[in-house]
């Protein structure tokens, strides 16, 4: 088989984006070097039409998305619809589940094959903005059915993620999991110094990787580390990440006399993979996350993640952290188990657990799901 276009449409996406922008890029590089022609499509703010690393990048002016720290949205159906006649797909790939649904009809229309992936779940989301769960989790199925139907696979990340579409009894799930860069996050990126310039003086130094906003409920590290103090650990938290909550969280922060470091969207990924590499313990506390690329960074640094037990990072985290409940309190005292383990076991963990889920496995499995082949002439790793 020749060469595959595979045009990839994504909502949500800022140059501040977390897991998503980052997936988003490794994915384009390894369709690429797989012998493939990765078309990405993205809103933003101007016009754009790019040839980049990860293939050729196509941005139409969208619109803002109120409260949500930037977002934008592919809007306009004609535009798109256009667009995508013009650039005749072999294969579509959506990375939204709610305003880009149609273009799932649109392939079968065109005799497309299409998948849909699954970066969050419907149910999960919902619940997070406030959403009762029994009458969350009849929308999420109603919407999930009507995706399963329109798309010809749907990619989950995990067998977490995949639960709702099995709940439904859709038969066109594959798993395909996300991945890390195990060559720039690496636990000898360690630095003491660093450490100590962050903690300034404290026991533990405990860091949130994340965008602020309320589906990542980025107050529970807060909650958390103020539970820590509360039973006699001196614990500070940095914070790295920007989004619509960080105003209130800093005034939170200030007004209990927590001692918490925003250090704003990270924008170096080395300055990052330092910061990750420093600290004693990532929490992560969003409840519907699916995957969670910043805490399997961290991994790869050698840094131990305690995460949400409602979330899908239990499964991706193993034994190389721990799994919260969602209360301050048991946080907090995971944290403390987490540090009661030797340092160098937990460090090897780890990286050990991140070392499973290198972009190579990645792009084989999304290609997979594309029933797109690896050329010989790909990229070693990929081709391997």
């Amino acid at each position: 088989m020749s060469a595959l276009r595979i045009v990839r449409l994504a909502n949500f996406v800022t140059s501040a984006s977390g897991g998503l922008r980052t997936a988003l890029s490794e994915l384009g590089r390894g369709y690429l070097a797989a012998g493939h022609e990765p078309v990405l499509v993205v809103p933003g703010d101007a016009p754009g039409d790019d040839l980049t690393p990860q293939g050729r990048v196509i941005t139409l002016p969208g619109p803002l998305l109120p409260a949500t720290g930037g977002y934008r949205v592919l809007a306009g159906r004609s535009r798109l619809r256009a667009l995508l006649e013009e650039l005749a797909p072999d294969r579509l790939e959506v990375c939204d589940r709610t305003t880009l649904r149609w273009t799932g009809e649109w392939a079968r229309r065109h005799r497309i094959p299409a998948v849909m992936v699954s970066h969050e779940t419907a149910d999960g989301v919902l619940r997070t903005w406030g959403v009762p769960r029994a009458f969350a989790g009849g929308v999420a199925d109603r919407l999930n059915r009507r995706s399963a139907w329109s798309y010809a696979r749907i990619v989950c990340t995990t067998e977490w993620a995949e639960r709702e579409f099995v709940r439904i009894g859709a038969r066109n799930v594959v798993r395909a999991p996300l991945g890390v860069d195990l060559a720039r996050c690496r636990p000898d990126r360690r630095s003491t110094a660093l450490r100590a310039r962050y903690a300034e003086g404290a026991d533990v130094l405990l860091l949130l990787c994340s965008r602020l906003s309320v589906e990542k409920r980025p107050g529970m590290a807060l909650d958390a580390l103020a539970a820590l103090r509360a039973g006699g650990v001196r614990g500070t938290l940095v914070v790295a990440g920007d989004g619509p909550l960080r105003g209130a969280l800093a005034r939170r922060a200030r007004a209990a006399g927590l001692p918490v470091r925003f250090l704003g969207h990270v924008f170096d990924r080395e300055s990052l993979a330092d910061l990750q590499a420093a600290v004693d313990v990532c929490v992560a506390p969003g409840p519907a996350e699916t995957f969670g690329l910043s805490a399997l960074e961290a991994l790869a640094c050698g840094t131990p993640v305690v995460a949400s037990a409602s979330s899908a990072l239990p499964e991706v985290i193993g034994d190389a952290g721990a799994a919260a409940v969602d209360t301050p309190e048991a946080f907090a005292a995971e944290v403390r188990e987490v540090l009661s383990r030797p340092e160098p076991d937990r460090r090897s963990a780890a990286r050990a657990r991140a070392a499973l889920f290198g972009w190579d496995r990645a792009v084989r499995a999304f290609l997979s799901a594309h029933d797109a082949p690896v050329r010989a002439s790909g990229h070693p790793e990929v081709a391997a």
